[in-house]
């Protein structure tokens, strides 16, 4: 199983992030992963990301704006 974000513009619009991912082995990776980087995904133009495993979208979109982390 691999874990992946989607990051996207506040309409929904896929959008390449700043920092490159990896595909995660764990969902606690990657949430731990977004939680250390999501600033530089917010300067670089992603608005909101969601969480995939495998193809199974698990949540969001969640936002990255700093009043709602």
């Amino acid at each position: 199983m691999a874990w992946t974000w989607r990051f996207e513009k506040s309409d929904g619009t896929e959008v390449q992030p700043a920092v490159q991912p990896e595909e995660f082995t764990t969902q606690g990776d990657a949430e731990s992963w977004i939680g250390e980087i999501w600033k530089d995904l917010r300067e670089g133009g992603a608005d909101q990301v969601t969480l995939f495993e495998d193809d199974k979208k698990i949540y969001g979109p969640m936002s990255l704006d700093a009043e709602a982390v």
